[in-house]
């Protein structure tokens, strides 16, 4: 049986792609990137993307993905503006 994927959270740059993931993969923590505008201008683009970037993790590795991200995520019951 194979174990489900589940959102982490969502980006709006090829930037915070790659950093989010980078940062989940050196935890050994497998990172699915799922939109429609991914790849569309090559795999190096670090601009905006209008519609997002889903990102997904294994289930079972959600809460320690939360963590390395800082606690972020989609969850509107966490949404708090700080100008930390």
């Amino acid at each position: 049986m194979t174990e489900q994927w589940t959102h982490l959270m969502t980006v709006y740059s090829g930037l915070d792609v790659d950093v989010v993931r980078g940062a989940l993969e050196r935890e050994n923590i497998p990172v699915l990137v799922r939109g429609e505008q991914i790849g569309m201008f090559g795999a190096g683009f670090q601009g905006p993307l209008t519609r997002g970037a889903e990102l997904l993790v294994p289930a079972g590795a959600l809460d320690r993905a939360r963590a390395i991200v800082g606690g972020e995520g989609d969850d509107p019951a966490d949404d708090t503006d700080s100008d930390e």
